[in-house]
């Protein structure tokens, strides 16, 4: 770590220690110099010795360890983005993904999801469970809200589920896609351990999907094209392309573009035609 990133580690140390109230953490207000914690105060939440942290702020600490920069953001409250930071400047690199889980997205997503009337578009997590859907993604891919929550998996639709098998071109390859960008999923987001059920449940179910997932190939989702067989259109065609979530990197957004003009017109004419028949019932 240079000196300039020691210099910018403890000023941005001393900026949040001066901001938080001493009373909160259980300490005397009393008077004080400065606002916030005293350094001593900081250095006993985070169970380092005062020295240290003393020198991490004068910027002569030297390069503090992963674990050291954790404890001293949980004892600065710091939080997530803030953690980053911290972990940014003090060594360089962001901190280990933490996985949060949790199914619910905001309501600003869903009306994103919503805008996008014949692009069929879902919202998985981590554990590829899909948690968002718009009507054109009900209409074209596979109507997620007939599903109870639990099978709404995409690795429990491509491996378990015919009607989604017949409707690849080519399943072999689909189903290996998926395997390795659903193993890097959930590596990048810290997930391991909340996806071995699921690999435990496929690997008794499906003998081929514990022959790929022996293989260990990862893939990355990125873009590409997808060709389905669809039982009212035939087949047809999507581009697609995955989406971080900002501040969620459990979830990925999947946007799938009509790839020409055809397929666009037949979509729209299909999700056309459903709404009319809803409205006539």
């Amino acid at each position: 770590m240079t000196h300039a990133n020691d210099s910018r580690l403890g000023d941005y140390l001393k900026n949040r220690r001066t901001k938080l109230d001493p009373a909160s953490f259980g300490f005397s207000g009393g008077r004080r110099r400065t606002a916030g914690l005293r350094r001593e105060e900081v250095a006993q939440l985070a169970n380092i010795s005062t020295t240290w942290y003393t020198w991490l702020e004068q910027g002569r600490g030297g390069n503090p360890s992963a674990d050291v920069l954790d404890r001293i953001a949980k004892a600065l409250t710091l939080t997530e983005v803030e953690r980053e930071h911290l972990f940014l400047l003090g060594l360089g690199r962001s901190p280990e993904v933490r996985y949060r889980g949790g199914d619910a997205i905001t309501p600003r997503l869903q009306r994103l999801l919503d805008a996008l009337a014949y692009s069929p578009a879902i919202v998985r997590t981590a554990t590829w469970d899909v948690v968002a859907w718009n009507s054109a993604a009900a209409a074209v891919l596979t109507d997620y809200g007939s599903l109870p929550p639990e099978q709404r998996n995409v690795l429990r639709m491509i491996f378990c589920d015919p009607r989604v098998r017949a409707a690849q071109f080519d399943w072999e390859s689909v189903a290996r896609f998926v395997v390795g960008a659903f193993r890097i999923d959930a590596a990048r987001a810290g997930a391991a351990a909340e996806v071995q059920p699921l690999v435990d449940e496929l690997c008794r179910s499906s003998p081929e999907f514990a022959a790929m997932w022996r293989d260990n190939d990862v893939r990355t989702y990125g873009e590409g094209v997808k060709h389905l067989r669809h039982p009212v259109l035939g087949k047809i065609a999507l581009e697609y392309s995955a989406f971080a979530v900002d501040g969620r990197p459990d979830l990925q957004m999947i946007v799938y573009n009509p790839a020409t003009p055809v397929d666009q017109e037949r979509i729209r004419s299909l999700i056309e035609g459903m709404g009319a028949a809803c409205i006539g019932k």
